[in-house]
């Protein structure tokens, strides 16, 4: 019995193909080629921010998919050589840029941990084209203080009395049969602790208080007409040029909403000192608590009316830019100072039409409008 049991003992061990040490078996002498390979990891947060990561091969070939769980990503065993990665973000968030890597043998790539940033949201109304300056409703940058209002956005320096910029969509819903208020008032919006130009602060100045967003393009409401008449929404104004010049540019934007347009306009200044009524050059008024500008600029963006204006803007699209010195004997034909988003933003330091995509900007903003003009 003990026999036959050793015997069907080496029997199983013989048909499995298992051997005790020591016992020689037939292997194949032929070296096997290494494999060359390597793989890729990195981290990503917010953890439910992407939906996949691809490597693709630069020198041509399938994509392949990463391992996603938790945060993290990898790929395992990918051929040597060098790869891009790119990712697809859930909804909610900004697609990252591709990454480039290089895969090494048996070498693990470590990319830098990403952040995914969530898809900012829409703009309001006014700043659709985005914030020329960057300003913020914070009483510490007081020379580019930012103030929204139903009506219009506007960048506001203390020190000069004035806004920086001013920026207001005008569309058919802004206008209708309001009268014009003539409530000229201070403007309480601002930090109590300012000084808030007062409505006669320009009397006897040889200078209009003269609207940036003017009175005519805000007729829908009896409170949308007065919001225009706040003395942060006026600068010192030559009267030839805001009565005459500037009065023609308005009436001919308000020409191209009523023929089925909507408008995103941008007015501002740069430079000091003007000439008003009152001849020379005055720099500021209101016991220097007033700025007077030198030169003030308009840009105007006109679009059929849509959604997703930002979005709407191309290479095409009509810009109009104007540059007018602030001076009573200026041209009261508004054509021939126009100029290009280029020259005004060389001027200012303002990045004009910030949301608008940067190559479509590069060729809207170098062009001189030579369109109609009435």
């Amino acid at each position: 019995m003990l026999s036959f049991g050793r015997f069907r003992v080496l029997a199983f061990l013989v048909g499995s193909a298992i051997w005790a040490p020591g016992c020689s078996t037939t292997s194949d002498p032929t070296p096997q080629p290494q494999r060359q390979v390597g793989a890729v990891t990195g981290t990503y947060s917010p953890a439910a921010a992407l939906t996949g990561v691809t490597a693709t091969p630069v020198a041509g070939g399938t994509a392949v998919a990463a391992t996603l769980q938790a945060g993290t990503y990898a790929f395992a065993d990918l051929p040597t050589g060098e790869y891009t990665l790119a990712y697809a973000a859930a909804a909610g968030y900004q697609t990252p840029d591709p990454l480039g890597v290089t895969v090494r043998t048996n070498a693990t790539v470590q990319v830098p941990a990403l952040t995914v940033q969530p898809v900012p949201p829409p703009l309001p109304e006014h700043l659709t084209l985005g914030n020329p300056s960057g300003a913020t409703p914070d009483e510490q940058l007081f020379t580019n203080y930012l103030l929204y209002k139903p009506q219009y956005a506007l960048s506001y320096h203390r020190d000069k009395g004035i806004p920086n910029w001013v920026s207001w969509h005008l569309s058919r819903t802004w206008l209708g049969t309001a009268p014009r208020q003539d409530d000229f008032r201070p403007d309480f919006d601002l930090p109590n602790s300012w000084y808030h130009v007062p409505a006669n602060g320009y009397s006897g100045s040889g200078f209009d208080r003269g609207h940036n967003c003017p009175s005519a393009d805000r007729t829908s409401t009896v409170a949308d007409n007065s919001a225009t008449f706040l003395m942060t929404n006026m600068i010192p104004q030559a009267p030839r040029n805001n009565q005459q010049t500037w009065a023609s540019l308005e009436d001919y934007c308000r020409t191209l909403v009523n023929a089925g347009n909507e408008l995103y306009i941008i007015m501002g200044h740069y430079g000091t000192g003007g000439t008003g009524s009152n001849g020379g050059v005055t720099t500021t008024i209101n016991g220097g608590r007033v700025t007077v500008p030198k030169r003030i600029w308009k840009v105007v963006v006109v679009l059929p009316v849509g959604d997703n204006d930002a979005s709407r803007v191309t290479a095409t699209t009509r810009v109009i830019a104007v540059d007018t010195p602030n001076e009573n004997t200026v041209s009261t034909s508004w054509g021939g100072y126009r100029t290009t988003v280029d020259a005004i933003e060389q001027a200012t330091g303002y990045d004009l039409l910030s949301a608008v995509p940067a190559s479509v900007q590069a060729s809207v903003e170098a062009q001189v409008d030579a369109g109609p003009t009435q």
